[in-house]
């Protein structure tokens, strides 16, 4: 079955012969299916009023362990963003108590950011409904072919330079 991305290739073929656009068929569909599944995935975290920014901390710190506690730093890690849009997203979460803020016992200048019982709660409940539509996106690959996209796009990550650990 031909899609979008097979048409244009076709026209780059006729028009273009003497190139090879195959990367398109890849880059292409990679493009346009970032953009469908970021629209799921808005939905998704729409229902539990939150955006995709916001679950990320949130689950960052839920993830993390007991005492459901990271530093900004960390936090910034984990979501590869810059140290004030890790900031503008924490003061976000604090303002309706999804975290909280406070000094840093092992070092007085630096701050800990904490999990809420209100945010705990809260990814809590968006998670299974978050797990429910990646199912759902990823339904017609049978688990051997989920498992080599993985592989595949995990091996892609890195070699442009994408974080491995």
């Amino acid at each position: 079955m031909a899609d979008h991305v097979d048409r244009v290739l076709e026209q780059w073929h006729a028009e273009r012969p003497d190139l090879d656009v195959s990367p398109m068929a890849v880059i292409g569909r990679l493009s346009r299916l970032s953009a469908l599944v970021d629209a799921e995935l808005r939905r998704t975290f729409a229902r539990h009023d939150l955006d995709r920014a916001s679950f990320d901390v949130l689950a960052t710190l839920r993830r993390s362990g007991p005492p459901y506690r990271l530093t900004p730093t960390e936090l910034m890690r984990s979501a590869m963003v810059t140290s004030g849009a890790i900031t503008q997203r924490l003061d976000r979460l604090e303002a309706r108590g999804l975290v909280e803020r406070s000094p840093n016992e092992a070092d007085g200048r630096g701050v800990r950011v904490a999990l809420t019982e209100a945010g705990g709660e809260l990814v809590d409940r968006t998670l299974p409904d978050h797990v429910a539509t990646e199912h759902r996106i990823l339904a017609a690959l049978s688990a051997d072919e989920r498992d080599e996209l993985a592989a595949t796009l995990r091996t892609l990550l890195e070699s442009l330079g994408g974080p491995v650990a």
